[in-house]
């Protein structure tokens, strides 16, 4: 893996003097680098700041290894939650002094506990988890090969992607890519995307394409480059079979066939 990256969104690092604390912060650690969090202090600097009088100065850390990240629970009272997202519930406990905690998801929320009405969460996303090549399964580990673009067809990114690309492979023709509202409308009818948001779904194709396909350049949030930037993961899905016809079955099904099939059961 080449490094994980840590994210704060805006307002997320607590209550300072009564008011939501913090701009967002984005971190990008390499194999053997830490970021620490707490509430900081000048002797105790700390990468991540988290304003809470239930926080530790220094609550904890993350460290990155070749192949996976750790998590460092500095506190000697409090459990933290690592939250999977993607998942069905799925979480870690670290409980009080653990240290160097694996954690396993691609996705992770670290959510630690407050003296208020809500909690305190920052992301963790580890982007190059890699996945055998399914045509090389059984081959001894040394003569296989990992494929080039690690996406886990379990993922919500994933389902993103196949929204993406389903007008081409359907059409097979240069159809317009689909807009976010309409990637959002798409999947409303999913069982895991029907609270999904325009902003969630803006994050998952910026997240493809700066860490998964890594094609995102400095100027990827301008529109005119958004909408290049959907056009640019579309062309490279479809090119290297990343998508295929045999994905549109993860999506739900088109309303308009669900129209044709209420109207033959009347």
């Amino acid at each position: 893996m080449s490094g994980v990256v840590v994210h704060l969104p805006r307002g997320s690092g607590g209550a300072d003097g009564g008011e939501p604390h913090g701009d967002a912060v984005t971190l990008r650690l390499g194999p053997g680098e830490v970021a620490r969090f707490g509430r900081g202090s000048m002797a105790i600097p700390v990468e991540l700041r988290l304003a809470d009088r239930a926080i530790s100065r220094l609550a904890g850390e993350i460290r990155v290894t070749d192949d996976h990240w750790q998590l460092t629970n500095h506190s000697t009272t409090h459990s933290y939650l690592v939250e999977n997202p993607e998942g069905a519930g799925e979480y870690l406990r670290v409980p009080p002094r653990r240290v160097g905690a694996p954690i396993p998801f691609e996705f992770s929320r670290v959510v630690l506990p407050t003296r208020g009405d809500v909690t305190i969460s920052f992301q963790v996303f580890a982007p190059d988890h890699l996945y055998l090549d399914p045509d090389a399964m059984g081959v001894p580990w040394g003569n296989s090969t990992v494929t080039a673009y690690s996406l886990n067809e379990t993922a919500t990114y994933f389902l993103v992607l196949v929204a993406l690309c389903e007008p081409r492979l359907r059409d097979q023709s240069r159809v317009a890519v689909p807009t976010t509202p309409q990637i959002v409308e798409r999947l409303r009818e999913h069982p895991t995307c029907g609270a999904l948001t325009a902003r969630a779904v803006s994050s998952h194709i910026d997240y493809l394409a700066e860490e998964k396909l890594r094609i995102g350049g400095p100027d990827s949030h301008e529109p005119d480059r958004r909408n290049g930037k959907r056009e640019e993961i579309v062309g490279l899905a479809l090119r290297f079979g990343l998508v295929r016809e045999e994905h549109l079955v993860l999506l739900p099904p088109p309303a308009a066939a669900g129209g044709r099939e209420r109207q033959a059961a009347r």
